[in-house]
């Protein structure tokens, strides 16, 4: 049985208590509201347990039982939707500029005006539930636990039984998906790479990064620590500086209602440059966000404490960004301890600035990321430079019995200074549009954003900007990378129509295209030439009209569409988390932007768009434990380019490509990796940025054309004619190429025959996701080729082939499959000729570790005990309250 308390604390006033409904959850206590004296009851029910499925280890329910965080994440664990019948009513309405047609039944947001409906449990995406159980398997203990990175805004609804239905209705669209969703062309384990790693004892969330301007250090901000790392090794620590908490502010804190181990410690938030001799760091500080500097001399903190409050968030679970543009410090968090006050400010002794604290402006945002813009697109006058937020933010423009999520774009100008009086203090530049990353002809909508990256290049005419999104109910891990030219996004906020209030009560649609006239100057434009030339030479001498204009109408009607109006990349079963993009020149000079891809399994995908089609050249297991990716950063200085990946437990470094793992010219060339070429010289894959090879001893094909590889380059290659090959089905990496003839032919005389050792007599038994290798070979006429299949489907991964022509007219072939699995599968190798087949199988069972009857009762032990501890201290903190109140009453 395993237990686990429910229920909120009295300083949370913010947070709907609902009743207790055991049947839903059976088996788990509920916390009961008893007097208003705050007494409560234990409520059981009971469930029939399938430990496999729901086994929470003691470690969580120790961390639920210390932090309201936690325990909200198990809570909603547990509640899940009952089976349905189909929706009866169907709603049409557009979201990223497309009509997607959804079945909607008896589900309603969870806003705290709106308690649930009986017999419903509030509930979260299946997203959302998987990595509640992923974090009850994995990582440290509840007090070495880390609060999570920027919390990921998900679809909240009251899981009534229509919303099986709803499941269902999406899965079919999102299962459309998986037919033109590329693989990985090869898997690096954690252990078949180099990775460089930092780590410290007692230190976690190294969630944020920062290159020096000489991209020779790397600085990271982690809990209660700033560390300055060698960007070369990033194992070679250089500096460090402690910030810790007071016992005091843990104290008020945990009397907050916070959890002490956790959330009451300090989360490095922000780490900017200031200078070249000083860094900007704030901290979530335990619930009261503090800035300070950090001198890069010293690496001391000079304990100049400035108030964080609106340039680092309260909570450490909040989303938040920022960006330090000429030493002024944009920031986009929440103003206040509830969170419920999202703000987009710059922090200036002279002109601060902030946003207007109404829906319209920011609605429930999560906020993603920040950047400086000052390259102005060729035909735009845009005036000086622009700040552009992103993030993910409830929609205004329709309402529907859920929350619909819209990705955005913000953009404020440097130069405002606020109105004169209308707006004082307040943007007067502040515009939003809708961010749209679909696929028009399977109707896939990917609409909350994940993570962004502004890709800068010499030979680009303007920056790109590249996305990752995620559908709202993402119940089959499907991601998508979208980029944007900065034009587009410049032409809606400077050229597009803006959108209005709708009148009409009854309908979905709140806001509509505003088509009456718009003052002048426009509304949200920075100050350019021809502002200047009508006399309006800051934003304090703009006229009411047009502050009053922008104040009501900051939402534009037009959209930021993707580049060819389709996403650059899809791919199913995995959430992507983070992107980092850069730009490299192939053998050929075509320049191509190589995506590196996070997801919150640990692994890093390499891809490139290659003739309209997205190939992802590799994918790599950064973590030995399956941790998200919190953040990603890329150093590509010349000659050393690398990827840093920040995680709970620490930083890893790795390098953009793993050429010298290429051991032949066909495997290198098939990889298709533009950082990669053959060189003849050296009879190696090497990396073209470290190289200074002619280019004619070097052979790269980014169409994965292996004509060009010479037969020299084969290792160890048998006596008589030979050839190495890579095939799979239909896949553009592995071109099926005609086999080597013999002078006889095809000869009945020549038998197929498999040759031991067959699959049967090969790895029957390995640990999961461990990498095996299984060998096939056989003899036959000219045309004999092999087939693999695992679980009754050819394989789609590039299966290496040696032929090999003997004397005797016959032909030799040698294959062998490399793969990981997590769940038991079958392996048939079957050989193929114009005289007959022979097929050798095996069955591969992944080996798991089998928790005892005996282990199994001293876990559910343990997690009892911690429940009934919590307990304990809960009902003590309720009455050292009413205790206090009695006093004050007095």
């Amino acid at each position: 049985m395993a237990w686990l308390a429910r229920g909120c604390k009295p300083h949370h006033p913010q947070r709907r208590t609902g009743p207790c409904r055991p049947h839903l959850c059976a088996e788990l206590p509920c916390w009961v509201p008893g007097s208003p004296r705050g007494e409560s009851a234990l409520v059981l029910g009971r469930m029939e347990h399938k430990w496999d499925q729901d086994k929470i280890s003691e470690d969580s329910i120790l961390e639920a039982t210390e932090g309201s965080f936690w325990r909200h994440k198990i809570q909603n664990f547990f509640a899940r939707p009952k089976r349905s019948t189909p929706f009866k009513n169907r709603v049409a309405f557009n979201v990223g500029g497309g009509d997607l047609a959804r079945r909607l039944g008896n589900a309603g947001p969870r806003g705290s005006h709106r308690p649930p409906a009986p017999g419903c449990a509030a509930g979260r995406s299946p997203q959302a539930l998987s990595s509640v159980r992923r974090d009850t398997h994995r990582g440290p203990p509840a007090h070495e636990r880390l609060l999570p990175k920027r919390p990921l805004r998900r679809l909240h609804v009251r899981m009534c039984a229509p919303v099986g239905g709803l499941l269902a209705a999406l899965a079919m669209v999102f299962g459309m998906a998986v037919a033109f969703a590329p693989k990985p062309r090869i898997t690096w384990e954690h252990r078949d790479v180099h990775l460089e790693k930092f780590h410290e004892p007692d230190i976690f969330n190294y969630s944020v990064l920062l290159l020096s301007e000489d991209k020779t250090t790397l600085y990271v901000g982690a809990r209660e620590a700033v560390f300055a790392l060698s960007a070369h090794n990033i194992s070679e620590k250089r500096h460090e500086a402690y910030w810790k908490v007071s016992e005091d502010k843990k104290a008020k804190c945990a009397e907050k209602g916070k959890s002490r181990q956790t959330e009451c410690l300090n989360y490095i938030r922000v780490l900017q440059p200031l200078g070249a001799s000083a860094l900007y760091v704030c901290g979530t500080n335990a619930f009261q966000p503090t800035c300070d500097h950090l001198n890069l001399t010293s690496f001391q903190f000079l304990g100049r404490s400035e108030d964080g409050k609106g340039r680092c968030p309260f909570d450490p679970a909040q989303s938040y960004t920022s960006v330090m543009v000429d030493g002024e410090l944009y920031s986009g968090t929440s103003y206040n301890f509830l969170g419920s006050e999202p703000i987009i400010s710059r922090n200036s002794s002279h002109s601060p600035l902030r946003t207007e604290y109404a829906i319209p402006w920011l609605n429930e945002p999560s906020f993603v990321f920040a950047d400086v813009m000052r390259e102005r697109p060729e035909g735009m006058d845009s005036g000086d430079a622009r700040v552009y937020f992103f993030f993910t933010e409830v929609s205004v423009e329709y309402e529907f019995v859920f929350k619909l999520m819209i990705p955005r774009v913000a953009r404020v100008c440097k130069g405002d200074q606020g109105g004169l009086r209308t707006l004082q203090k307040k943007w007067t530049s502040f515009l939003k549009a809708r961010l749209i990353c679909s696929r028009p002809d399977s109707n896939l909508v990917f609409n909350v954003l994940q993570d962004v990256f502004v890709l800068r290049a010499p030979d680009l005419k303007e920056p790109v900007i590249y996305g990752v999104f995620t559908p709202q109910l993402n119940n089959v891990g499907l991601s998508a990378v979208c980029a944007y030219n900065l034009s587009t996004a410049e032409a809606v906020f400077s050229r597009g129509k803006y959108m209005q209030s709708a009148t009409v009560e009854q309908s979905h649609t709140k806001w509509v295209r505003y088509n009456g006239a718009v003052p002048t100057p426009r509304p949200g434009a920075c100050i350019n030439r021809e502002a200047r030339a009508a006399n309006f030479s800051s934003s304090l001498s703009l006229p009411d009209k047009t502050l009053q204009f922008v104040k009501d109408h900051p939402l534009m009607d037009s959209s930021v569409t993707p580049i060819d109006n389709r996403p650059r990349l899809i791919r199913s079963d995995v959430n992507y988390t983070q992107i980092v993009v850069d730009r490299t020149q192939a053998l050929d000079g075509t320049f191509y932007d190589v995506m590196f891809v996070g997801t919150d399994r640990g692994t890093l995908h390499k891809a490139v768009s290659l003739e309209n089609e997205a190939h992802i050249i590799e994918e790599t297991w950064l973590f030995r434990d399956s941790e998200p990716v919190q953040t990603l950063l890329l150093n590509s200085e010349q000659g050393r380019r690398f990827v840093y990946a920040g995680s709970s437990s620490g930083v890893v470094q790795a390098p953009v490509a793993f050429c010298e793992k290429h051991a032949t010219c066909e495997d290198c060339v098939l990889a298709r990796d533009p950082y990669c070429a053959w060189s003849s010289d050296t009879k190696a894959c090497v990396a073209l940025h470290q190289t200074d090879s002619p280019s004619r001893d070097l052979t790269q094909q980014m169409s994965g054309d292996v004509s060009g590889c010479r037969a020299s380059s084969m290792p160890f290659p048998p006596p008589g004619s030979s050839s190495l090959s890579c095939r799979g089905p239909g896949s553009a990496s592995s071109p099926r190429r005609p086999w080597p003839a013999s002078a006889s032919g095809s000869d009945s005389s020549l038998p197929v025959a498999l040759l031991p050792p067959f699959l049967s007599d090969q790895a029957q038994h390995v640990h999961a996701l461990g990498t095996f290798h299984l060998f096939c070979q056989a003899t036959g006429p000219a045309d004999v080729h092999f087939v693999w299949e695992k679980n009754g489907r050819e394989v789609e991964t590039c299966v290496p082939t040696q032929t090999h022509a003997l004397l005797d007219g016959r032909t030799h072939v040698l294959s062998w499959l490399r793969d990981a699995i997590g769940e038991s599968a079958e392996y048939r190798c079957s050989v193929l000729s114009s005289v007959g087949n022979k097929t050798s199988r095996v069955r591969v069972t992944v080996l798991r570790h089998e928790v005892t009857h005996q282990e199994q009762w001293t876990r559910e032990l343990a997690a009892w005990r911690a429940v009934a501890g919590e307990h304990d201290r809960m009902m003590r903190s309720w009455s050292e309250a009413w205790e206090n109140c009695d006093k004050d009453t007095l």
